[in-house]
């Protein structure tokens, strides 16, 4: 590859950076501004993470045009993608979407983990599909998700799917 086509598409992911960050700014103005819980309105944070990406995007840009990332590493990893840990983590996803508000939101995204590190160690040549794999990483995934859905559900007050209506499952 010639140094023209890396800083090329070097550019072209800034750009597209710089169009996410106007797509949620964009968005951000059709959200009510009136000020909330601690002096902040509903449009805060959307208009905080647009204004990161648009000055991310730009100086992603900057940096494309004016000589292209300099200092970077080799690529690592395999030169082709892991078709099947896209599938696994794809599954994962999916499975999390279509579950969430049926068998709640810690076992959907106890699923989601599972399914996504079944994925990635597959991807990292370390595909392990013993029983006691799986058992390992049900627990770290529940480990994860539980405290996420209690903090949210119970500290923040911000309803999230649950299996139960007590809010603590």
């Amino acid at each position: 590859m010639t140094q023209q086509a890396p800083s090329l598409l070097q550019t072209l992911v800034g750009a597209g950076v710089l169009l996410v960050g106007l797509g949620l700014a964009a968005g951000a103005v059709s959200i009510p501004s009136a000020a909330g819980y601690g002096g902040v309105g509903p449009n805060f944070l959307p208009w905080l993470v647009a204004l990161g990406l648009l000055v991310c995007g730009g100086f992603i840009v900057w940096e494309a045009r004016s000589g292209g990332f300099r200092s970077m590493d080799e690529p690592a990893g395999a030169t082709q993608a892991y078709w099947p840990g896209f599938v696994w983590v794809s599954a994962g996803l999916l499975a999390n979407a279509a579950l969430i508000t049926s068998i709640g939101f810690i076992f959907s995204c106890t699923l989601c983990f599972v399914l996504a590190v079944q994925g990635l160690r597959g991807a990292e040549g370390k595909a392990d599909r013993r029983a006691q794999a799986w058992l390992k990483d049900v627990l770290i995934g529940m480990a994860i998700a539980a405290p996420v859905y209690w903090m949210f559900t119970q500290f923040l007050a911000i309803n999230l799917p649950g299996l139960t209506t007590t809010g603590w499952l």
